[in-house]
């Protein structure tokens, strides 16, 4: 069918709209791209600019400096994040679900205490004993999955979202049919629950990729730290010699730079792959939406 002048004209307003909207919005990134390859000297002298009046790639190789170390931290990055959020999101909808079924008899006093803990917590050096002395997590793998895994708010959530909007009649319709708690859970509850665990798993695997304070209280290996610290741990150590040296003509150390290329090559993998699972997580805001 052929578009009438209007139907046209709209559309292309539309489109000149959601293409400002979009440079509005990657702007940011693009200007911290840019001046990460811009000199320590243009960055204090001119500022942030759109584009680098004196190219300079002396941050990306202070990082790359060690490229074994920065495959190493991604790797385990990447393994805590993929591990950590599928075992949070498996384990928080079980809870969830136990205290979201009317016949537990205990489920009131089971959420009470997971809310309690949002208000009170025993401070910093009695969980730092905990995790070190009583569990012997210090120094291991599993102290960057375990420590982030659990939020009482994420389980509230999910357990908000499994009472209101997973009919009771279905899981009726199942315990008839003879299915057992654990296939309601696997075969009934979780595909239904997929918007919330969508939403829920991006920023569970948010804080899992932008965790650093968790390696600095209980990692002192350093074939174990992860990317977030590792860049932590650099930046540091430049300030600190940057202090130490002073204004010596000789020492140009990229400290500015250095903080707006740690950014991208942090926030840079998240960037990239998010555009490929997307599609996945707008299904997963979608999937459920319509019960017959």
């Amino acid at each position: 069918m052929k578009k009438s002048p209007d139907l046209v004209a709209i559309n292309l307003l539309g489109w000149i709209i959601i293409g400002f909207l979009a440079l509005v919005a990657t702007a940011p990134f693009l200007i911290l791209v840019i001046n990460s390859l811009s000199s320590e000297h243009s960055i204090i002298n001119y500022g942030y600019q759109l584009w680098p009046k004196e190219f300079s790639a002396d941050a990306y190789t202070m990082i790359f400096e060690n490229p074994q170390r920065i495959l190493r931290v991604y790797g385990i990055t990447i393994l805590v994040t993929g591990l950590g959020t599928g075992l949070s999101l498996l384990l928080s909808s079980m809870a969830a679900y136990v205290v979201a079924r009317r016949e537990v008899k205990y489920r009131n006093v089971l959420s009470f205490f997971l809310y309690f803990t949002q208000l009170f917590n025993g401070g910093l050096v009695t969980y730092y004993l905990l995790v070190s002395r009583d569990l012997h997590l210090s120094n291991t793998l599993w102290v960057l999955i375990l420590v982030p895994m659990f939020s009482v708010m994420n389980i509230l959530i999910l357990r908000n979202f499994i009472a209101t909007s997973i009919p009771e009649s279905i899981i009726e319709s199942a315990r008839i049919d003879g299915m057992d708690d654990l296939g309601i859970f696997f075969r009934i509850v979780l595909p239904l629950s997929a918007p919330v665990l969508a939403s829920i798993g991006l920023f569970t695997a948010l804080g899992y990729w932008n965790d650093w304070w968790t390696p600095m209280m209980f990692i002192q290996k350093r074939d174990l730290q992860p990317l977030q610290y590792t860049l932590y741990q650099m930046l540091a150590s430049v300030t600190y010699t940057a202090q130490m040296v002073g204004n010596m003509p000789t020492v140009n150390l990229p400290k500015e730079s250095l903080k707006l290329a740690m950014t991208v090559v942090a926030t840079g993998p998240i960037i990239l792959i998010y555009p490929f699972l997307q599609k996945h997580f707008v299904a997963g805001i979608t999937i459920g939406s319509v019960k017959g």
